[in-house]
């Protein structure tokens, strides 16, 4: 059953066997977060009590994964319902173009009665370059009724800074772009861009307490992305640097992946020495902590407006982040630190729990619109995920999928398995037929080596599962090509 109300007052919602007003929608996503720096996944050093608070009262997933391993697909493919090679939305800019008139993520609820709005980076935004001038990035105007951007002054913050990237003799002085820098920096959490978006969030909510449709609120933070910048106050507990501890080196650990595999920043090309190393981490987790702060002042607001009870909360990120595994950083790489995401869902009702099946970013835009009660696409390539808040055993998927289309490479995981192919064309890219590349492929046994250090795609006893691995990876890109598009 349906509501056919969607301009007026009587918007409904079916829950439990009676009719309630529909819900409001919170979606916060942070940038280049990695699940490993979350307290609520295990981290001992990094505390993020708001996050884990929102955690403690919705279902948190452990296997969630992102479908484009930096910022500019991965936000393009779950807010318009594809996989970034559906609709070759594979760099930074809006899947308009490609999409045509169909609804985004927000706008197919802007057309079912609700207000949409979002506050800084949820298509993508330049980080720092957009945020420091404070423009729309590859936003898309038809997604909302109002936006808001949050310009913050980035690595030029005033205070402490240190570049560590591509500066071993110290002299380097602190420096703009897509780079490993620290900042401690003076003045309180308004003095950035995130704390502007929390303040704004916190102005919006208080002004949807009085409106008569529900919300879409898409709240977009931009740490803990580089540049590591952050008010003082959020470094103290991870000082001096010299105590953050580095994830384990394994010798050799390159020796059997393809060049593909190798990320594009490693503590080799970056040239960071151990001390730079502990600091990236220390800077990173400040970075987060300040993060944390600001969910915890977006979620208050919503407790304070009395509306708790009547919104779906969806915390999350666009991909994950390296921080020094296998001596890679940053993000682009297909391993489990840069596909997997932290993913949180909180609907009210709903019992709290911990999921352990395999869920994708895409599948967040049919499941809130199942849960919400909108009209069913069937166009999405996402799936609806939304028995598992009931039951958190139910099972979706059996593996997750996802691109990094700077090195053409291709991720299967599933619990057994994490096989990644590079090379790969689809038939899109080809006049006819498909071609069956294979300029490197790794297989890793996630249950005896679930820190990915053994690559076992050239091992003889192995050939069988990526056998069966390159069959499934042909079937499933050519599923993504869609005559919808």
């Amino acid at each position: 059953m349906k509501s056919f109300f969607a301009s007026s007052l009587f918007l409904v919602w079916f829950v439990s066997g009676t009719w309630a007003e529909k819900p409001n929608v919170l979606f916060i996503i942070s940038d280049d977060l990695t699940y490993t720096a979350l307290s609520c996944y295990g981290n001992k050093v990094c505390q993020t009590p708001n996050i884990d608070k929102l955690a403690a009262e919705g279902t948190r997933f452990t296997q969630a994964y992102c479908q484009g391993t930096y910022c500019g697909p991965s936000r393009a493919s779950f807010m318009s319902g594809y996989y970034p090679h559906a609709t070759g939305a594979l760099g930074y800019k809006s899947p308009r173009p490609q999409i045509g008139d169909r609804s985004t993520w927000s706008q197919h609820f802007r057309k079912h009665g609700y207000h949409a709005a979002r506050v800084s980076k949820i298509f993508h935004m330049g980080v720092p370059g957009g945020i420091e001038g404070g423009g729309d990035g590859a936003d898309d105007p038809d997604s909302w009724d109002e936006k808001y951007n949050s310009q913050g002054p980035e690595w030029r913050a005033p205070g402490d800074g240190e570049t560590l990237q591509k500066n071993p003799d110290g002299k380097r002085p602190v420096v703009g772009g897509n780079t490993f820098v620290v900042v401690e920096a003076d003045g309180d959490d308004l003095v950035h861009s995130d704390g502007k978006t929390a303040q704004k969030a916190v102005e919006l909510i208080g002004k949807y307490e009085k409106m008569k449709k529900p919300f879409w609120l898409g709240v977009g933070f931009v740490r803990p992305h580089v540049p590591f910048v952050a008010p003082r106050k959020y470094y103290k507990p991870f000082k001096p640097y010299s105590k953050m501890v580095l994830p384990e080196k394994f010798p050799g650990n390159w020796d059997d992946i393809p060049k593909a595999g190798i990320n594009y920043c490693t503590s080799v090309n970056m040239q960071m020495d151990l001390r730079k190393q502990r600091k990236a981490v220390g800077g990173y987790y400040a970075s987060v902590a300040y993060l944390d702060a600001q969910v915890g002042k977006v979620m208050d607001a919503l407790e304070k407006s009395g509306m708790r009870e009547k919104t779906i909360v969806i915390f999350t990120s666009d991909h994950g982040f390296h921080l020094g595994e296998h001596d890679f950083w940053a993000k682009v790489s297909l391993r489990d630190e840069s596909a997997k995401v932290p993913l949180i869902i909180s609907v009210p009702g709903k019992k709290p729990a911990v999921c352990d099946s395999f869920v994708e970013l895409l599948d967040l835009y049919p499941s809130l619109s199942s849960i919400c009660d909108l009209p069913e696409q069937s166009r999405l390539q996402g799936k609806n995920i939304s028995k598992m808040l009931d039951d958190p055993k139910h099972q979706i998927r059996k593996e997750a999928f996802s691109v990094a289309p700077m090195r053409t490479g291709f991720l299967l995981r599933n619990k057994n398995w994490a096989f990644i192919q590079y090379g790969e064309k689809l038939p899109t890219q080809l006049k006819g037929g498909f071609e069956h590349g294979r300029n490197g492929i790794e297989l890793f046994d996630m249950k005896k080596d679930p820190k990915q250090f053994h690559n076992l795609a050239n091992s003889e006893s192995h050939q069988g599962t990526v056998e069966s691995f390159r069959k499934k990876l042909k079937e499933k890109l050519a599923a993504i090509r869609t005559n919808d598009l």
